[in-house]
């Protein structure tokens, strides 16, 4: 408790929380990316999933739980820093500010808003586009569910939107789990800053990909 008290503490507890999403989003985008194999191959990665049972439930529940501090330490964290904001410290702050680190908290809400959809679209299938049903071996049909969804222009649009908020969240994001770890200094922060910026890259390409390919006919049937 002590820990959650301070302001360095809350940062330590928005690295962590950080890292662990992090690691997902890497796993999710090596998961999604079998559709690129065709329907055969992510139906029997869902398949693979779901006969995981219980540990599936279990790690969604954890990784609730990360998401949560992780929005409520990034808020309170933001609300302290705006309280804060010494004027001998403006144009220090300014210098050093760029579009990704001064808009954390909003690629962040937003970034919220999109996983609650995106639960609802293809976890909770509740939404109106989403096409139910069995692949040809008797498995639940993934490749059309997604493919159905993403033909959509406005529905793949979103997504896309989502993944340049998410290539802005992590290309300050991954060098701040750094920096509230403790691991950084003006040597490595550099090197930090090129690698969140990398990676965030790579997670904006990877996964804008699927829903333009198939928006393009590429990947759809």
């Amino acid at each position: 408790m002590q820990l959650l008290s301070s302001a360095i503490g809350r940062k330590v507890v928005m690295a962590a929380t950080g890292l662990f999403m992090l690691l997902f989003v890497i796993v999710h985008l090596l998961g999604n990316s079998t559709i690129f194999a065709g329907p055969n191959a992510i139906n029997a990665y869902a398949e693979k999933l779901q006969s995981l049972g219980p540990f599936v439930w279990a790690f969604r529940l954890f990784l609730l739980f990360m998401l949560f501090f992780h929005v409520i330490y990034g808020i309170l964290l933001t609300l302290e820093n705006a309280a804060a904001n010494p004027g001998k410290y403006a144009v220090k702050k300014m210098l050093k500010a760029t579009f990704a680190s001064e808009t954390m908290i909003w690629t962040g809400l937003l970034l919220l808003a999109f996983i609650v959809y995106h639960l609802l679209q293809f976890t909770v299938r509740v939404t109106p586009d989403v096409v139910l049903g069995n692949d040809a071996k008797g498995r639940f049909d993934v490749y059309t569910m997604v493919a159905g969804s993403l033909k959509i222009a406005p529905i793949a649009m979103v997504y896309v939107a989502a993944m340049v908020t998410l290539f802005l969240h992590l290309s300050h994001g991954i060098q701040s789990i750094f920096q509230s770890a403790g691991l950084s200094n003006d040597k490595a922060l550099p090197q930090y800053t090129v690698i969140g910026k990398l990676l965030a890259v790579i997670f904006l390409v990877g996964y804008s990909a699927i829903p333009v390919l198939i928006l393009a006919g590429i990947l759809a049937k």
